[in-house]
């Protein structure tokens, strides 16, 4: 069972989306308000232009550094974004914008760049996670607390931190996952 979610009165309606084939699209009408809306079922457009214009830019490389799980809270949206040295920069996605680790959303507390996730070593080799805010309209949130500007925040394997009405979990490498 899927859910989703009034545009006008954020009430949620839910519906059975096995009985639906991708790529169908389905209007719904609110029963609190009675606002009449649609969705499409199955694999965003956005999706497969990311995965062409990454291909065009760059070869897709494993990644042994972890990565994030990004939860799209509005409309159930999961998505896994691996993770480089250095530094993530971590936004909305949008077509020729340079940051390297977008976020597929319609999510519009979600700036182009939102927050920088840096991964690098410790002075024991070990690897160390340090979350910084990038001047975000909406702030950048761990455990429910925003990173004040200019201060960064060493996270851990399973720290939660929200962008936006977005929740994005870390996952170390040498998390067992």
């Amino acid at each position: 069972m899927k859910r989703v979610r009034c545009p006008k009165c954020d009430n949620f309606i839910t519906f059975d989306e096995t009985q639906y084939q991708p790529g169908q699209s389905l209007v719904f009408q609110c029963p609190e308000c009675g606002k009449q809306f649609g969705i499409r079922i199955g694999v965003s457009k956005l999706r497969q232009t990311q995965k062409e214009e990454n291909n065009a830019t760059q070869p897709e490389e494993p990644s042994d550094l972890g990565h994030l799980t990004v939860i799209e809270n509005v409309f159930h949206f999961k998505q896994e974004l691996p993770l480089r040295m250095g530094d993530n920069t971590i936004g909305r996605y949008q077509k020729g914008n340079p940051i390297n680790t977008p976020i597929e959303t319609v999510d519009p507390s979600v700036d182009l760049l939102h927050c920088i996730l840096n991964v690098g070593r410790d002075k024991h080799g070990h690897l160390r996670y340090v979350l910084r805010d990038a001047n975000s309209n909406t702030g950048t949130f761990v455990d429910n607390v925003e990173i004040p500007p200019r201060e960064r925040r060493i996270i851990t394997d399973g720290a939660l931190f929200t962008i936006g009405a977005t929740s994005i979990i870390l996952h170390t490498a040498d998390s067992h996952e």
